[in-house]
This record gives C-alpha cells, structure tokens and sequence, in this order.
C-alpha cells in the first residue's frame, strides 16, 4: 500500500535578515520558494506532496511582521507573524474587535493557533478562510513589501481566485490593518463544519452591524460569505436591503434569502451545493438577528 503521507521533502530553510534580502531571493527563485512564518499549510501540503519547493523562506523576525498594536484613529495592525492565539489574548483586540476573537478562535485547534496567522489564513486565498470576512468587514489593508519597496492593496482586491491572490514574484505581506472600531458596531460569525471544532467551513457568515446617518434605515451592514464562491464573497444586495428599509424580523428574513439567491457555490466532498445556498439563507438570518438584537437596543 502507498503511504499517502510519506513525510516531508527535503527542502532548505532559509533566514533572511532583511525585507529586501527576503523579497529578492523570493523574486529570483519563484517558481520553487515561498515566504514562512506559521507553516501550517505549506508543511501539511510539502508533506502531501501537494506543493513542491526548494525553499521555505522565514518571514517572522523581519521588521514589522511580529507588531500588534491598536491606535484610535488608525486601527488595528497585525504582522505576518501573530499567531491566532496571541490575536485572541490581546487586550485590545478583545475590547475593540471582539468579532475577530471569535473568528480566530473558530480555526481549527488550540494548538495549531499557536502557530496559525491571520496573514497565513488570507494568503492561502482559501475560500474557506475563517478570518477573511472578519478582516474584509473591517476594512482591512495589507502592507506589502516587494521588489521596488512597500505599497498597500485593500483586502477587498486582494483575492483572484481559489488560492490566487495578485502577489508579484518577491512579494511579502508583512502585515494588515483593520480600520479604527466603528461606534456602536457589533459583529459574529457563523460557522458550518463537519464537527464542532477543527474543521473547514462548509458555510461562513461574517455579519457587522454599526449605526449609520448616511442610510433610511439608520444603519450599515457587511455580509461576508466564505465556501460559496471562488473567492469570499460581500453580499452587496442583501447589505443594500438592510440599509434601505426599517429593520424588522421580516427585513432580515428578505435579506438572508437575496444572500442565498446572490451566490453559486459548487458541489464537493463536504456539502453539497445546494445545502450550502440554504444554510448561507439559515445562517445569515442567524447572524442578522444576533447583530440586530444588540444594535435594536
């Protein structure tokens, strides 16, 4: 019998001591090297043969990759290297993005969180990511170094397809930022699995509530969907419902069924296509309602 996890290649590890030494071997060695900071999915894949390179290049001690830090009027920056557990015991995050905690505490395991990076879940362009739509509702920017230096791509552009992202040759995320706590907002997010931990999203549903002047309902959503659509998917429409009229129980029930009918997930081994556009409808509702329960007051 062929052991289908015959154990990892061999491989060199490369330590950088700078971005611009990191981005130039990336760059001259593209096809076969990838920045390193959490490994828990290059090393699972390296060991699946489902990726093959020569090079793991570190990222962690680089400058700004290790940062967490909250400013009022910035927001919230989390380098490449923080692990999910540190986001979820950080003080700040807990008072001021409570929604994030929740997201990152739904990935997998204790223990692969205290390796686990935010960074990581985004650039594996996953559309199954548990942070992503916590990170997208929340604005977030990435701070790229590269070839001619830094420049910043909103998150929202960032994904171009399953496990594509627009991630040049050198490229390294080094950290992203989330925008300044909105007043009053309140977030959740839903998540389908196979089990009650450790497990990929069969749906995700990232819901934010803030209250808003600028619409008739006197309040803004954001609807991320994750599993339904080749990259996560903003349910614009049912967002667009929800600032149009008064909220009531009716209002979210129409809203949850525009996501469900806005999305066309596909067919695999854990859900079929057609459970999923229900529970994104089912889901949605749930997450509208927690949401509206604590802005209603």
């Amino acid at each position: 019998m062929i052991n289908p996890h015959p154990g990892l290649p061999e491989f060199e590890y490369i330590k950088p001591t700078t971005l611009d030494e990191a981005s130039k071997f990336l760059a001259s060695h593209e096809e076969d090297a990838r920045p390193f900071a959490g490994g828990t999915d290059c090393l699972v894949r390296l060991r699946d043969g489902v990726l093959k390179l020569n090079y793991l290049v570190d990222v962690k001690n680089l400058d700004g990759t290790k940062e967490i830090s909250f400013d009022p009027k910035k927001g919230l920056t989390i380098g490449a290297a923080v692990s999910m557990n540190r986001i979820a015991l950080d003080p700040n995050v807990i008072k001021h993005y409570p929604n994030l905690v929740e997201a990152a505490n739904s990935v997998a395991s204790y223990q692969l969180r205290n390796r686990a990076t935010v960074i990581g879940n985004i650039c594996n362009a996953s559309p199954a990511g548990d942070t992503i739509g916590t990170c997208m509702a929340l604005e977030g920017v990435l701070n790229i170094h590269g070839l001619s230096g830094f420049r910043k791509i909103p998150l929202s552009s960032f994904f171009t397809g399953p496990g594509k992202t627009v991630l040049q040759p050198g490229d390294i995320v080094v950290s992203i930022t989330l925008q300044p706590p909105l007043q009053g907002f309140y977030g959740v997010y839903k998540k389908l699995g196979r089990n009650a931990i450790s497990d990929l999203s069969i749906v995700g549903v990232t819901v934010l509530g803030f209250p808003s002047k600028e619409t008739p309902s006197g309040y803004k959503f954001k609807i991320i969907l994750a599993s339904v659509a080749p990259v996560p998917f903003e349910a614009i429409r049912a967002e667009a419902a929800l600032s149009e009229k008064k909220i009531t129980p009716e209002v979210i029930t129409e809203a949850a069924q525009i996501a469900m009918d806005s999305i066309t997930p596909i067919d695999d081994v854990r859900g079929s296509a057609r459970y999923r556009k229900y529970m994104v409808r089912n889901l949605t509702r749930e997450a509208l309602t927690k949401v509206w329960s604590k802005l209603g007051k």
